[in-house]
Parts: C-alpha cells; sequence; structure tokens
C-alpha cells in the first residue's frame, strides 16, 4: 500500500523500503497497543445521515472485547470530525446512520491516509445509507479492490469463530454483506450492510435484542477490533 505514496523509488528499493516502514509501524503500533491498548472513535460525518445513531455501542464493544482478550482498548472521549482523526490515536474509526453520508476531497484523502498508515475503517448501515456510503467509499479508495467479503475469510473467525456476518435486524429481509476494501491484498475497510452490528452493541434495552444475537454482534465486532491489530 506504499506504492502510491513512493512512487520515485526504484523497485528494489521500493519493496525494502515498504517493509521496513511496515516493520517500523508494526513495532510502535503493537507497543503502543501493549500498554494502552487500541482506540476506537466515532465519525461525525456531514450530509445529514444520524452518525450518533447507537450511542452506547463502542463503549459495550470495547468492553467486550477486553473482558475476551485482556487488552485494554478504550474509546476516544468524544466523536470525530475527519479532519480530527489523524492527530487522534484512533486506529479502529466506526460510522453508522441511517441516511445520507457525504465526505469532501480533503476528508476522502484523510481516510485514504489513514488507513494507509494502518488504520482500520468501519461503516456499518443502520439502514438506508449503504448507497451514499458505499459511494463515499469508492471514491476513499480508488486503489483498492472492493469485493464481498466470503465467510471464509479470517476476518470472521480471527478470534470468535463466526459462519460470515451475523443479522441483528431483518431491514430489507436479505442476506447480511461485507463489502471490504482491499489495498495490497490488506482488508483495510469494511461496509456492513442488512446487518446492523451497532444496534447488537448497544445496551440490550435499547432494542430488547435476544441475547444469542447481542452476543454474535459482540463477537463479530471484536472480530473487527482485533483484525485492526493483528490483520490475519
Amino acid at each position: 500500500m506504499f506504492k502510491a505514496m513512493f512512487k520515485d523509488i526504484p523497485p528494489n528499493s521500493l519493496y525494502i523500503y515498504a517493509m521496513s516502514k511496515r516493520l517500523i509501524f508494526a513495532i510502535l503500533f503493537m507497543g503502543q497497543f501493549s500498554l494502552s491498548g487500541q482506540v476506537l472513535g466515532l465519525v461525525k460525518y456531514s450530509g445529514g445521515g444520524d452518525w450518533y445513531a447507537n450511542p452506547t455501542a463502542l463503549e459495550n464493544l470495547s468492553e467486550f472485547y477486553n473482558a475476551a482478550t485482556g487488552a485494554k482498548t478504550s474509546v476516544a472521549p468524544s466523536e470525530l470530525t475527519l479532519r480530527e482523526v489523524l492527530p487522534s490515536g484512533v486506529s479502529f474509526l466506526h460510522a453508522t446512520g441511517h441516511g445520507r453520508i457525504v465526505f469532501d476531497e480533503e476528508e476522502r484523502q484523510i481516510l485514504n491516509d489513514f488507513v494507509l498508515r494502518g488504520g482500520f475503517l468501519h461503516i456499518d448501515d443502520n439502514y438506508g445509507m449503504k448507497e451514499f456510503a458505499e459511494n463515499e467509499l469508492d471514491l476513499c479508495f480508488p486503489q483498492a479492490k472492493k469485493v464481498n467479503v466470503a465467510s471464509s475469510h479470517p476476518i470472521f473467525n480471527t478470534l470468535f469463530k463466526l459462519d460470515g456476518l451475523p443479522k441483528i435486524h431483518e431491514h430489507d429481509n436479505e442476506q447480511p454483506k461485507a463489502i471490504g476494501y482491499f489495498i495490497e491484498g490488506e482488508l483495510v475497510a469494511l461496509l456492513t450492510v442488512e446487518s446492523d452490528l451497532g444496534d447488537g452493541w448497544e445496551d440490550p434495552q435499547v432494542h430488547n435484542d435476544p441475547k444469542e444475537k447481542r452476543d454474535k454482534a459482540l463477537k463479530m465486532g471484536a472480530n473487527l477490533v482485533h483484525w485492526a491489530i493483528v490483520r490475519h
């Protein structure tokens, strides 16, 4: 994923440089993770969609992940505009809502830089945002390969073994879909639709979902958080 950033470096030097950058980042990032854990953040976006739709979701996901792994993840103390993302220390960026989501050119470049630096982006369609979110992701990551992520992909069993993306709420009664964006073979961003994972992360009394559904949603969320660190 460093080729576009260092296109003037000779090919053999480019490979060595890219690998060294990855190694340095991994050492620094894992060192930070072992001390304080990665930080989860909620995106406050433009366009009119209700970015604030699931206020208890990320805190519950962080607590679930920490209990399952012994890690020390935390949630950014307030929502983030995209211009606040890069200096924020957030490594797992989450957005949700029911409607229109729009980024400007600078925000698209920020998201591209975010994943190139090792961050992971997850957008969860709370119902009604898929068309807008998918269009924006296409613009954010023009160099990425976009595919429907198969249930055999490691992201579904990196921590908890699941048979693909769980379906928490009905929506249009279609099968849940995980649309992935891959840069140089690495899954860096994921759009989940017809699933409503974020609703499953909320406090139990918010939607009164059965415990089994909430457990699946939290386990899938934990897999996403874990993937943001291990990437395999």
